[in-house]
């Protein structure tokens, strides 16, 4: 029984060991798929989840589907042109309301009273010409006094007063312009004419104006008015006949279908409809993000192999669609073509290439389509777009590049909108000024691509061109430092950084990325700079009191020397993956010989002469080591001809290949071939070399 219960412990144990040795084997796999997962998800999750017309259709073109007949009843939405004319029947028609103010009526009696003793000093409330102030003043406020700089359209005034509404003329109502005249006829009429002036001095001072415009109250009715306009005009039964195949689409066709494709969003699905939609947001969604993937895998394999490139690709991806899609939930706008999705080619061609970002835009502006209004129009301006931005050598570093593409990409985006118009109108009329404008904003936001690269090359240790410039510097503070502490070492790098270059350009790949490799390929030398001959100023050597095995060991160690100064002056990954691969898997091939020599092969350790790695992974890595190397032993050609140098250098990269340092490389035979030329066309340059014509 006890022997069971082990065996039963132990197959357990066994099967988690197993099982967690596994996942740390694939713990990259595992990463991606969950990446994959949950950016389907969270696409779907930002989607809307209505339902989709599933009809394509635009104005003035030929119905191509079948004939349509309502699948239900709905109701018909009136054009923007009718609901332009009945807002602005509203608005011209709208009744400015006037308020009473009673409290001025009792102010001003208040004042009367005070007044009145000043211009007549002996008078009391009993007299005669007291009590006709009071009744010139009665008969003033009697319905109200106007604003001097009062004006209406009609003759009616709107006038609330006690929280009661009511329409009187203007006429009853008293205006301060007519004070003099009325004071004349009152003052005649009363006998009183040689009290005129004081009478109306008096109430110059003090009549005011009590009714004014209620701009609140206005607006609000203003507002009720235009909330009761009906955003329908017809009602549509059920299986009548909207239009037939091979019919245009224009007039009230055009708005059935577009009242009918509002309708199919707008409704209120179940939930057992809506899980349905969601299944098939899911399934094109994850589609997408397939075909994003098995490209990555099978063209991208380096950035496949890397989860924190894929995820800052991802990351930018789910970064648009969201931005899209918060902005598409502000209904009845355009913003959406403010949003600057060029950004994303334009970044992964900075940091990866043109290819990738091209493939990413395309796929991002699909799935945009499943919610932008005018889903091909959008889909073709930003494809074509994309194409344009992309197909130049756009340099970022240089500061007119990115104001040429930007203005590329506002160019397209207005010839694209205005062909389309052509297509829909059939004239060049502009009906929307706002989307020439938006697309003006979306290429100002373009320009922000540059800051926010340095922010990704901070976030997410990427390398971009700029940074590349910076470092190729040789006044920077570590190339500075190796010109001074080993200056043959220094003007080694140069001349490889030359030769690299030369090479990149002629094969396509990346010229200032090779470059800035090759200047810091040996900075590890700075350590021990007199252990390499090129530094070495007379011909005593350090070496010749050391064993063959501990020279090995300096001269290998130039390579992990390397890396730890350059991390600690902060030299980008991408950088010092030149440091690392530049001797790849070879040996130290002169004191591997002389250990031979002196101890015999069979008595040595020969991995004790071989460099650690890795191989070169890249086009650009596998350049540096063929120049490094045709540089360096190009040193020992005593009386070099064209011949020579040409044997030399296809003799040494041989022997590369031989080793297999190239395997890992995405470099063809064709390229290494174009490589071999440009070297010997340098090196026979560097020697001031003729080629011998024969007799």
């Amino acid at each position: 029984m006890c022997f069971l219960k082990y065996i039963c412990y132990f197959n357990k144990n066994y099967i988690l060991k197993n099982l967690y040795n596994y996942f740390i084997r694939k713990q990259s796999d595992f990463y991606k798929l969950i990446l994959f997962i949950s950016s389907t998800f969270l696409v779907v999750y930002i989607f809307p989840k209505s339902g989709q017309f599933k009809y394509e259709f635009q104005k003035g073109k030929i119905w191509q589907h079948q004939t349509l007949y309502a699948p239900f009843d709905f109701t018909v939405l009136k054009s923007d042109k009718e609901l332009q004319n009945e807002k602005n029947t509203i608005l011209a028609n709208q009744v400015k309301y006037h308020r009473f103010d009673s409290s001025i009526y009792a102010n001003i009696i208040k004042k009367y009273n005070n007044q009145i003793k000043l211009v007549f000093p002996l008078i009391d409330s009993s007299d005669k010409l007291y009590l006709f102030g009071r009744e010139l003043i009665d008969k003033i406020y009697m319905y109200g006094v106007l604003p001097i700089n009062f004006k209406t359209e009609n003759n009616t005034l709107f006038l609330i007063r006690d929280n009661e509404e009511t329409s009187l003329s203007v006429d009853q109502f008293f205006n301060l312009k007519n004070l003099d005249k009325f004071i004349l006829d009152e003052t005649n009429s009363a006998s009183l004419e040689s009290f005129k002036l004081e009478f109306y001095n008096l109430l110059f001072d003090l009549i005011q104006p009590n009714i004014f415009l209620d701009e609140n109250f206005t607006q609000k009715s203003l507002e009720d008015a235009l909330s009761f306009i009906s955003p329908t005009r017809d009602f549509i039964q059920k299986d009548k006949l909207i239009i037939a195949q091979g019919e245009l689409v224009e007039g009230e066709s055009f708005l059935q279908l577009r009242s009918l494709k509002n309708e199919y969003i707008s409704i209120d699905f179940s939930s057992k409809q809506r899980y349905t939609i969601l299944t098939g947001y899911t399934i094109l969604i994850s589609s997408v993000f397939l075909m994003f993937f098995l490209f990555i895998k099978n063209y991208r394999s380096i950035i496949y192999q890397n989860n924190k490139d894929l995820t800052f690709i991802i990351f930018n991806i789910l970064f648009l669609l969201g931005i899209t899609s918060f902005i598409l939930s502000f209904n009845g706008n355009n913003y959406y073509y403010a949003i600057p999705l060029c950004i994303l080619p334009l970044t992964l061609k900075t940091f990866y290439d043109a290819r990738l970002g091209l493939f990413s835009h395309v796929l991002t502006v699909l799935l945009l389509g499943f919610i932008v209004p005018n889903a091909f129009e959008f889909v073709f301006i930003q494809i074509i777009a994309g194409i344009v931005i992309i197909l130049p050598q756009t340099e970022l570093h240089k500061r007119a590049s990115i104001f040429i593409s930007v203005s590329q990409i506002v160019f397209v985006y207005i010839i694209g909108y205005l062909a389309f118009s052509i297509i829909h109108e059939g004239s060049l009329e502009i009906k929307n000024y706002n989307i020439l404008i938006y697309f003006i904003v979306n290429g100002m936001l373009t320009l922000f691509v540059q800051p926010l690269i340095y922010v990704y090359e901070k976030l997410f240790g990427l390398v971009s061109d700029i940074t590349l410039l910076e470092f190729s510097d040789t006044n920077s503070k570590l190339l500075k430092e190796l010109s001074e502490k080993a200056p043959g070492t220094f003007n080694h790098s140069l001349q490889v950084a030359n030769l690299a270059e030369a090479a990149a350009n002629e094969i396509g790949a990346n010229t200032l990325l090779v470059r800035v490799g090759s200047l810091y390929h040996d900075i590890g030398k700075i350590n021990s700079p007199t252990f390499f001959s090129e530094n070495q100023k007379s011909s005593v050597s350090p070496h010749d009191d050391l064993k063959p095995d501990q020279s090995a060991e300096i001269i290998i160690n130039h390579v992990s020397d390397g890396i730890k100064i350059a991390k600690k002056n902060k030299i980008p990954d991408r950088v010092i993956d030149f440091i690392r691969t530049h001797h790849g898997t070879n040996t130290v091939y002169y004191f591997h010989q002389k250990a031979i020599e002196l101890y015999g092969e069979d008595f040595i350790n020969k991995e004790s002469y071989r460099y650690s790695g890795p191989k070169p992974f890249s086009k650009e890595t596998a350049i540096l080591m063929m120049a490094d190397s045709v540089e360096a032993a190009s040193k020992s050609l005593k009386t070099p001809t064209f011949e020579k140098i040409q044997k030399f250098v296809n003799q040494l990269i041989d022997n590369h290949m031989l080793n297999k340092q190239f395997e890992n490389s995405n470099i063809t035979l064709m390229e290494i071939e174009l490589v071999k030329k440009v070297l010997i066309k340098k090196l026979v340059n560097i020697y001031h070399l003729r080629i011998e014509y024969p007799e």
